[in-house]
């Protein structure tokens, strides 16, 4: 039996797919969490072979979770509704063996498990072509760290001092990246980086 934990913050989603895995006859949905640090206690706790895990959930997203689990020996596959390239990068960096949008049918969710749980990788034929064609983040890595550390609204003399920078510094990154990414505001170039998968 493949020995799989579903997280997912969408409570009809997750039952309704664990209902559907349970029918499998080598599938064994063996926990169910609401959200991404639940799933990572879980997956601590039951050791799964796969996790199946929402792309965006509370707190820790299904990256979040993949990155805490690496070196665990769980493979953790990725299902979402907004398949971006960069968020692609951003997970297969992270160790995840497998990416999808939620629009595919739990038979084929089931056909990924098992070649995930047998040590391959499976990546959406479609996201794996958009992500070949999108383009490389023009952010340095110091700007997509300020970028990062002022995600939740944190002025630059805050973000100054998680990254032990100056505030000047700060602010002139900010200016360099707002430039790049051809926006007025620090939380619209978050919200572009973080939908890219830059930050």
């Amino acid at each position: 039996m493949i020995r799989v934990l579903l997280a997912d913050d969408e409570a009809m989603i997750r039952s309704a797919l664990a209902t559907l895995l349970r029918l499998e006859d080598d599938i064994d949905v063996v926990a169910e969490c609401a959200d991404g640090t639940e799933a990572v206690a879980e997956a601590q706790r039951v050791m799964p072979d796969v996790c199946l895990l929402d792309l965006e959930m509370p707190g820790l997203d299904g990256v979040g979770v993949a990155e805490r689990l690496r070196g665990q020996g769980t493979r953790c596959v990725i299902v979402t509704r907004h398949a971006r390239p960069g968020v692609l990068r951003r997970a297969l960096a992270a160790g995840v063996a497998g990416f999808l949008p939620k629009s595919r049918g739990a038979d084929e969710v089931a056909m990924v498990i098992r070649r995930v749980a047998a040590g391959e990788r499976y990546v959406d034929p479609e996201i794996a072509a958009d992500a070949l064609t999108d383009a490389r983040c023009p952010l340095t890595q110091r700007e997509r760290d300020v970028l990062h550390a002022g995600r939740r609204g944190e002025t630059n003399t805050q973000i100054a001092r998680a990254l032990h920078l100056a505030a000047g510094t700060v602010r002139n990154h900010v200016s360099s990246a707002l430039g790049k990414l051809h926006v007025e505001t620090r939380q619209q170039a978050v919200i572009i980086a973080e939908e890219r998968g830059w930050i």
